[in-house]
């Protein structure tokens, strides 16, 4: 880094004398020359005038006014200022005042240089200090450092006075402390108690050099290395300023140090690693000092200026030769009120930066560069043609850059990292003088940097869009109110305004970029995030963005979060089916399986049913506990999804409802049950007479589906018994008949179809067993006696057939009448009879069994009567009843039904436990009757003792209230039976309660 950081300008040449010292006060000069005299000059083109005219006759010279780029020309010489050859002199602007040092320190006031004070303790003195802010002065004499404090603007007064190990060399106030440079090291000085702590050592070569930054940091010299230390003399971490020699002065002036070296003039920059910035060819410069804002160097004879170049100039010869980052440095030093200057500056400097960088491969350095640049991501994104931006309405995206000075036409990118490796793309490059293409091999690095560099900007870019999102939407429901304002207010245009939309656009731009960004480097799993959430991708490109590269998983995401909840599950469904027929695609990693169409339909339960059933018949079958539980979970009405399962998927209907029952705990409701008992039934019909066609009926033949049909109806209670009475067959299905006649409460002729069709006795005890266990829960119902009925139909049998038939015939003609029988197939007529088969009941009486039904006073001859049937009664089975069930059955009853002649032994294995029970509850019964009344015996004792009080009053009794005795006064007792008290003082404190228990007495 090379640059003209200061312009090097002769200001005065062939002074009589040798200059020793030298000042600037104002736009003039003050030189301190070898024959003790002060000579003052003055630029050429201002008016000859004594000193006291530089800042006129009310005060010092204005702060601006400068070492002007003219010669200078001798103004006024006093001769004899000094006893002897000044050493060194300052000027204080702050208190117009000039301090030099001669024989001693000695105070001149401007502007007539009228002599302030001469310290004469300082005699002999060759380096000094000034601390112009507080007033202090500190004078370093041999090994001596003396303080002195300036008082009232007219003395010095001495404060302190410390030795010190060796000769002082120079000096410098550092804060509240001083440093101190002697012969070989380097001291900080409390200028308070003159502790010293020591540094380090000083150079062999130089001597000790001790400069002050603006920072309130210092510089300290070894031989020709600079090291920067804090107030307290601990080194500073920001490296060293390396000199090509040893200097003999250094200035600081921000952002440069100016070093005086033997040869020349050295400006190194501040900022690490301190580059050199120019040099000044003056050979022999005896002092290098800061006026204002320049720095002036003397010669023998001769004084030259170091005028600064303009900050403006120096940023623009520094972008030139592509030194940016000292250019930016520069910028931050541009004055406030020029802000504006200033971020326009740096955003072409940043943008330039980003180029130059981007050119040379350095993707996220530049990126970085492009966001300090605060440059639109249009203009970014114009460096990657891959990247497929959205049309949009208000922004538009720029095709090609240049920068400021047309110098420079910018490229464009391209890069396609969709397998994750490295590909390039040509990159089209125009320069000034030729037009000539070059190919840049682009790499993966470049699409990382510019996802990095999206993700910075989205966060601002994302709330921006919010806010507009939000106003919108209040902007929206404010308007609702607009067809109830006046026609007036109307025509006077007093609408609303449009909202900008332009940071919707720009995020639509950002989040659209940074998907394919994302896609084209491999981060799938960031793009999946990035859909899931709040986004604003442009639909049309993602969407087609994605389809090309098959990244149908993110394509999902896509449409789920924009609502295309249809296409979405076109697209799953598609994918299922390549995935079953063995299609696979290189983005899916794993097999795409029905149930991740389930696990789409979840959310959409509540919001669409209609649309979770049109793409849930495709995974019904594949899927069906999954899809029935998703039809729960998801809270779909069950009537909606049986209807449209029996239009569109008639043979799924019955899964359906199987598998909603045994899932759901609270089952399914009546209609449903209805329907499934029906389902059930007419397949089981079907299946019905194919057999009988093929004469291989046989009622003891089960299929699954009449399992289920058995099943349901013991089970289920939501279906109409009636209904399904009318679609059974007359020859054949007796075991369903028997369940449903039972279901209506029609026991005997149930029983009877069991007993004498089925010929199945045990499920016609299986059947009392249900009737008389649910009895139990059911006390307003008495089935006690259905074994009694059972017992009936196995002692009669004809009569148990002829009344069943004779039922079954009445209740035929009555469904036939009212419902316009249409019986073909079920009903055979043969010589104008019907055949002896079982009918369909309908209208049969409620035959439930009552204790009065079989008990009403019948003798011994009804008995003979039920009897006389003759010998076909079914006698083994009745007595396998009795002996089973003897405990449920009324054994007075039975043995009136059981017929005269029946043997007594064979009546053994019932009358034997009965008389046993009997006889066990009637002897529990008396143990019983005799505890009860040794309890009420025990209890009444109890009460007699407890009535029993005896009460012993003496002459010594006392009363537990006023204790005074009682004597022959009336008193009372309370219920522990010792404690007592006068009547009279116990009704007086009634709310008092005595030693325990209620206050309640007995009178005696």
């Amino acid at each position: 880094m090379v640059h003209s950081a200061y312009d090097s300008v002769e200001l005065l040449k062939g002074c009589p004398v040798r200059i020793d010292a030298a000042a600037a006060y104002g736009s003039k000069l003050l030189l301190g020359c070898s024959d003790a005299s002060l000579r003052i000059y003055a630029p050429s083109s201002a008016p000859p005038a004594p000193l006291a005219s530089g800042g006129g006759d009310d005060g010092p010279p204005p702060p601006d006014v400068e070492i002007r780029r003219e010669p200078y020309l001798p103004e006024r010489t006093v001769s004899g200022f000094w006893k002897r050859a000044p050493l060194a002199m300052e000027v204080c602007r702050s208190r117009d005042l000039l301090l030099s040092l001669s024989e001693w320190v000695a105070v001149h006031r401007f502007p007539n240089l009228e002599t302030v004070v001469a310290i004469g303790k300082t005699k002999g003195a060759h380096v000094y200090s000034w601390d112009d802010r507080r007033g202090f002065l500190c004078v370093g004499r041999q090994k001596r450092v003396a303080i002195y404090r300036l008082d009232g603007g007219r003395e010095f007064v001495e404060v302190k006075e410390f030795g010190v190990p060796d000769v002082v060399k120079s000096m410098a106030w550092c804060g509240e402390n001083i440093c101190v440079g002697v012969r070989r090291e380097y001291m900080i000085m409390n200028s308070t108690t003159g502790a010293l702590s020591e540094i380090f050592s000083s150079g062999r070569i130089a001597p000790s050099l001790v400069v002050p930054l603006p920072t309130g940091e210092l510089l300290l010299g070894k031989d020709n290395i600079g090291v920067f230390v804090d107030q307290n003399g601990k080194l500073l971490q920001d490296g060293r300023i390396c000199w090509s020699e040893a200097p003999a002065s250094v200035v600081v002036q921000k952002p440069y140090a100016v070093g005086r070296l033997p040869r020349h003039i050295e400006i190194r920059s501040l900022r690490a690693p301190y580059p050199l910035v120019q040099t000044v060819g003056l050979r022999d410069v005896h002092l290098l000092l800061q006026s204002n804002n320049s720095l002036i160097t003397t010669l023998s004879n001769a004084v030259y200026g170091l005028l600064p170049v303009p900050l403006i100039a120096q940023i623009v010869q520094l972008t030139a030769s592509g030194d940016f980052e000292e250019a930016l440095s520069l910028c931050k030093l541009i004055p406030p009120e020029d802000s504006s200057l200033r971020a326009s500056k740096e955003s072409l400097i940043h943008i330039r930066y980003a180029h130059h960088l981007f050119n040379n491969g350095n993707y996220e350095e530049a990126m970085e560069q492009f966001l300090a640049s605060q440059e639109e991501i249009t203009y970014i994104l114009s460096l990657y043609p891959s990247i497929i931006l959205p049309k949009l309405q208000t922004v538009s995206v720029p095709e090609k850059f240049a920068d400021a000075n047309d110098e420079l036409h910018l490229s464009r990118v391209s890069s396609d990292a969709s397998d994750e490796t490295e590909s390039s793309l040509s990159q089209h490059y125009e320069s000034d003088d030729k037009s000539t293409l070059e190919i840049k091999k682009m790499s993966h690095n470049a699409l990382m940097a510019l996802v990095k560099f999206l993700q910075k900007k989205r966060q601002g870019i994302f709330e921006r869009a919010t806010a507009e999102v939000t106003e919108e939407v209040v902007q929206d429901s404010i308007s609702s109110y607009e067809p109830y304002r006046s026609k007036s207010s109307n025509k006077k245009g007093g609408g609303y305004t449009h909202i900008s939309s332009v940071a919707r656009e720009m995020a639509t731009i950002l989040d659209t970029a940074l998907l394919q960004a994302l896609i084209l480097t491999g981060q799938s799993s960031s793009v999946l995030e990035l859909l899931k959430g709040p986004n604003f991708c442009d639909l049309k490109t993602c969407e087609k963005f994605l389809m090309e590269r098959n990244q149908h998983t993110l394509l999902l995401e896509l449409y789920k979060y924009n609502g295309m909840h249809r296409d979405a599950l076109k697209l799953l469904d598609q994918l299922v089916q390549e995935s079953n027929s063995g299609e696979t695609h290189s983005e899916l990693t794993q097999k795409i399986r029905p149930n991740m169409i389930i696990e789409y339909l979840k959310p959409l339960c509540r919001t669409d049913p209609m649309l979770v059933l049109e793409f849930s018949m495709n995974v019904l079958e594949s899927c069906p506990s999954e899809t029935i539980e998703l039809f729960l979970s998801g809270n779909v009405p069950a009537e909606l999804v049986n209807s449209y399962l029996k239009q569109h998927a008639p043979n799924m209907q019955s899964t359906y409802l199987e598998l909603m029952l045994s899932m759901s705990e609270n089952g399914i409701n009546p209609k449903l049950q209805n329907e499934l008992v029906h389902l059930y039934l007419s397949e089981v019909i079907d299946w019905f007479k194919d057999l009988k066609e093929q004469k291989k009926w046989d009622e003891k033949t089960y299929s699954p589906t009449r399992r289920k049909l058995l099943s349901a109806l013991d089970g289920i209670s939501g279906y109409n018994a009636a209904d399904l009475l009318k679609r059974l067959p007359l020859d054949g299905l007796f075991e369903e008949r028997a369940i449903l006649l039972g279901r209506m409460n029609q026991h005997q002729l149930a029983l009877a179809l069991y007993v004498h069709k089925l010929h199945l006795p045990e499920l016609a005890l299986v059947y009392c067993d249900r009737v008389y266990e649910a009895a139990l829960h059911q006390p307003s119902r008495s089935y006690a006696n259905i074994y009694l009925t059972l017992l009936q139909i196995y002692l009669n049998p004809r009569r148990a057939i002829k009344e069943l038939e004779q039922r079954t015939e009445n209740s035929f003609a009555v469904v036939a009448q009212s419902t316009g029988v249409q019986k073909s197939g079920f009903i055979k007529v043969k010589g104008g009879r019907q055949s002896k088969k079982i009918a369909e009941i309908e209208g049969a009486d409620d035959m439930r069994i009552s204790l009065s039904s079989t008990d009403s006073g019948r003798s011994d001859g009804d008995a003979d009567e039920m009897t006389d049937e003759g010998d076909s009664i079914m006698l083994s089975q009745a007595l396998d009843l009795l002996s089973q069930r003897w405990d449920r059955i009324n054994g007075a009853q039975a043995l009136r039904i059981l017929p005269r002649d029946i043997k007594l032994q064979d009546l053994l294995p019932f009358l034997k436990p009965l008389l046993r029970k009997s006889t066990e509850g009637s002897r529990n019964y008396s143990v019983i009757k005799s505890l009860t009344s040794n309890e009420n015996l025990q209890v009444k004792e109890e009460l007699y003792n407890c009535r029993r009080a005896i009460v012993k009053v003496d002459a010594d009794s006392m009363c537990s209230l006023c204790h005074k005795r009682i004597g022959s006064s009336v008193f009372a007792v309370y219920p522990n039976g010792k404690t007592l008290v006068h009547f009279v003082c116990f009704r007086d404190s009634q709310s008092i309660k005595a030693v325990r228990g209620p206050a309640t007495v007995r009178r005696t």
